[in-house]
């Protein structure tokens, strides 16, 4: 079984250090509130909201389950299986920590935004949907579809910072923990299917 130790060791580390960095390091906190202030230069707009909403976490387990249809429809049992099981076990990871942490959002955040603010679900489900989609179709696309897929995700990124629903290090804790999710599905994949 082939496991991406670089993935698995860097993500859960920074993912490790935010989380006790937020619970135990006031400066920490201090620090990304001010950082989070700096980021934040435009008001609230529109497109943001839209982008938000596009991305809004119980709309991209709608969009993996569109994706693992079309895949078990060409009878690809596995594959679409593994979209599922790569959401699925990335959601319950992320609703896990977020219980864990209980991090109160920044003050100016949109009303109808609600919940912990640790990790962000936007940027965990965008950043999973990107790696799912780059897995699935980096053969059949050259380098301009990755280019593609990361001006989406930091769209996401951006609009969850411009709507004050997130610190920076929520954005990272986000990012950490897809990744580290994702390389733990793929590789559990891997081993059962891939021999």
């Amino acid at each position: 079984m082939q496991v991406d130790l670089i993935s698995l060791t860097i993500s859960g580390l920074v993912l490790l250090v935010l989380i006790l960095n937020i619970l135990y390091s006031p400066a920490f906190n201090r620090l990304d509130r001010k950082l989070h202030k700096k980021l934040v230069r435009t008001q609230k707009n529109i497109f943001w909201k839209i982008i938000a909403f596009i991305n809004e976490p119980k709309l991209v387990i709608v969009w993996d389950v569109l994706i693992a249809g079309l895949l078990l429809n060409e009878d690809n049992y596995r594959l679409g299986l593994w979209v599922l099981a790569t959401l699925g076990v990335t959601d319950a990871a992320g609703f896990i920590v977020k219980h864990l942490v209980k991090r109160s959002r920044p003050h100016a955040h949109l009303s109808e935004e609600e919940g912990y603010s640790f990790p962000s679900g936007h940027v965990l489900g965008a950043t999973t949907m990107c790696l799912i989609l780059y897995a699935l179709l980096r053969r059949e696309f050259d380098q301009f579809f990755a280019v593609i897929l990361l001006i989406y995700w930091l769209f996401v990124v951006i609009s969850r910072l411009n709507l004050r629903a997130h610190y920076p290090s929520d954005v990272l804790g986000a990012v950490a923990l897809s990744v580290f999710c994702f390389t733990v599905v793929q590789t559990i994949y891997a081993a059962l299917f891939l021999k």
